[in-house]
């Protein structure tokens, strides 16, 4: 979806059945419609609940979300805002490990050991210093009987 601008509808608590087709026939008399998506969980292949809807322009979408909001849709009430652009969540870019030394000190602390915070880990500033292993750094293993 394009940049909001006030133009994207979120668009909450649609019935199972409920399809982007029908989702932007419901929203089609507000204006001209640019986009529909429904999302949809891998696993089971069904929609989440949710939907969005953008507008060309952002009066059409002030307008069907003055309208639609509360409005019933198979059965069901909807609730309609303004959606919220997509949010990066902070650390969301780092490994999963990288604040592991950061954790295993707290916890040492936590357990009462004195933990140095200006020492860094010296095997990962070597390998930082030295670069990208190559078949040369590895050791042969000792072979099995």
């Amino acid at each position: 979806m394009a940049a909001n601008n006030k133009r994207t509808l979120y668009v909450g608590g649609l019935e199972e059945h409920v399809t982007a087709p029908i989702l932007q026939a419901a929203f089609l008399p507000f204006g001209d419609v640019v986009d529909v998506q429904v999302p949809v969980e891998q696993l089971s292949q069904k929609h989440r609940g949710f939907g969005f809807v953008e507008f060309e322009h952002a009066e059409d979408a002030q307008d069907a979300l003055d309208n639609m909001n509360n409005a019933e849709l198979y059965g069901r009430v909807l609730k309609v805002n303004i959606a919220k652009p997509l949010a990066i969540k902070d650390g969301a870019n780092k490994s999963v490990w990288s604040e592991a030394d950061r954790w295993y000190k707290e916890r040492l602390k936590e357990d009462g050991y004195e933990v140095d915070d200006a020492i860094e880990d010296d095997a990962f500033a070597q390998a930082a210093e030295k670069g990208p292993a190559t078949d040369s750094d590895l050791k042969p293993q000792p072979s099995l009987p």
